[in-house]
């Protein structure tokens, strides 16, 4: 499994650990805010990571070498940060976890799948823009958060 990644507290700027796959919400050591989850996941850790999360999971599917993949990144991963508590981010290497990949009828990259409670609810391909993602996301993460 992965190691703890360190999240830097919106509200009072302190590093805490959080790791991959846990129950509830992450949460501030220091002043108890509510922490944005962004992680990683692989073939081995992916049905503790993803599909047994207690909040709904953005699923990132990607390359290192994917042009569009470096542009939706840092989209994302805003998303993620900007709704804390509410929707947690795995992004999954394609080129490290091929099984993961034709599991998920992945053929294009990237791709992002709405993930809840172990169910796909909703997916996108291509490299979106921002207020497209983030409607995407609104539009789907109340029926996936239901």
């Amino acid at each position: 499994m992965n190691e703890p990644a360190l999240v830097r507290c919106p509200n009072c700027g302190k590093t805490n650990r959080v790791r991959p796959a846990a129950t509830g919400v992450p949460h501030c050591g220091n002043c108890g805010a509510t922490l944005p989850w962004l992680t990683e996941s692989g073939e081995a850790d992916f049905a503790a990571v993803v599909e047994q999360s207690s909040l709904p999971v953005m699923v990132d599917f990607w390359a290192p070498w994917c042009g569009p993949c470096r542009i939706v990144s840092p989209i994302v991963e805003k998303i993620a940060t900007e709704l804390p508590g509410r929707l947690k981010l795995v992004k999954v290497n394609s080129d490290d976890a091929p099984d993961l990949s034709h599991r998920f009828g992945i053929r294009g990259i990237p791709t992002l799948v709405l993930i809840d409670h172990g169910k796909e609810v909703a997916r996108v391909t291509g490299a979106l823009p921002a207020p497209a993602l983030r409607s995407w996301v609104d539009q789907h993460l109340p029926r996936a958060a239901a």
